[in-house]
């Protein structure tokens, strides 16, 4: 990219709205897209929410952690950048090269099998990862048990105006992929996560013309992005042109957890239908009592720096929104 383009670029990547965003380098951004802008995303979260310096906050689905960087270097706080695909090894190199290796960790894990003790984060953020695991009615008492009380949840991630509930409308059925099932209007995520009784919903809204900036970032990334991803992203902007902002768009929920939990775990030695929460007490998490020594680990410890094996029951596809990238 030419120096005047990188110039006009940085100019059309400015938005009164995200002025943080504005301030990081389009090539860098361009480099490590797997999605939507996610710095946008990132800022638009935390603008309902409160981030203060050397709080303890896990970026959960971080791709390749450019909102983990991010969070540590506008807010100072010291984020745990957890995800799937890229490998921590390969977020290290990049941690390293913003100056962030004192307060972002990169950890190579699966959303369902998450190394940490109870009680271990102030704020747990998500942003166009979440819908790929957490739809499941059962999946917010697992995550919640990582937070404080009264620790901020909070996630963006591309959905609809209102639930589909007749399907899709006939202008998307061209370009409708089955796992669009995961994209969800903000009453459907409020009442998902609220009568659960774990959590108290703050906000579920959507992101005023987040359908034009989504688009907008598609656009630039065919143009000028990588190559792996040009195909998508240009297809994913047909989509949005031709919806104009009738059905799509991006969905932000912000909850805070409750500071007693319920206990629906059936009785002991009942073992078919037990809640993730009551699984996890007998994996061997940190935190949890070990069924083989009988030990239990220290509550202070926030993570295992060596993650255990995981086997996904829910692995992230390759469509609409975050990318898998390619080997």
């Amino acid at each position: 990219m030419h120096d005047t383009d990188s110039g006009a670029l940085k100019e059309r990547l400015r938005k009164v709205r995200f002025p943080r965003s504005s301030n990081y380098d389009p090539q860098w951004l361009l480099e490590n897209a797997m999605g939507p802008h996610v710095l946008w995303l990132a800022e638009w979260l935390s603008q309902g929410l409160t981030l203060t310096p050397g709080m303890r906050v896990l970026d959960l689905g971080c791709g390749r952690a450019a909102s983990s960087i991010f969070l540590a270097r506008e807010f100072g706080v010291n984020v745990c950048a957890a995800d799937h695909w890229i490998g921590a090894g390969e977020n290290l190199q990049r941690i390293s090269q913003a100056e962030c290796d004192a307060t972002v960790l990169p950890l190579s894990v699966e959303a369902h099998v998450l190394p940490f003790a109870e009680k271990a984060f102030d704020a747990i953020v998500s942003l166009d990862a979440y819908h790929y695991f957490g739809t499941d009615d059962l999946y917010l008492g697992y995550i919640s048990s990582f937070l404080k009380p009264g620790g901020w949840l909070g996630i963006v991630v591309p959905g609809t105006l209102e639930e589909l509930s007749a399907g899709p409308p006939s202008h998307l059925l061209p370009f409708w992929e089955w796992d669009f099932c995961s994209f969800h209007s903000p009453a459907w995520w409020r009442r998902h996560w609220q009568h659960t009784g774990l959590v108290d919903v703050e906000t579920a809204d959507a992101m005023p013309e987040g359908w034009r900036l989504w688009l907008e970032w598609n656009e630039i990334c065919g143009q000028f992005g990588r190559s792996d991803m040009a195909h998508i992203v240009r297809r994913e902007a047909e989509m949005l042109r031709v919806d104009a902002g009738r059905t799509l768009g991006f969905t932000r929920v912000i909850a805070r957890r409750r500071s007693s939990r319920p206990d629906p775990s059936p009785s002991a030695g009942d073992g078919r239908s037990l809640p993730i929460s009551a699984h996890r007490r007998n994996r061997g998490f940190p935190g949890a009592r070990d069924a083989e020594s009988g030990t239990r680990a220290p509550d202070s410890e926030v993570c295992d720096l060596y993650p255990r094996p995981f086997h996904s029951a829910n692995p992230r596809h390759r469509s609409c929104s975050r990318r898998r990238p390619e080997n």
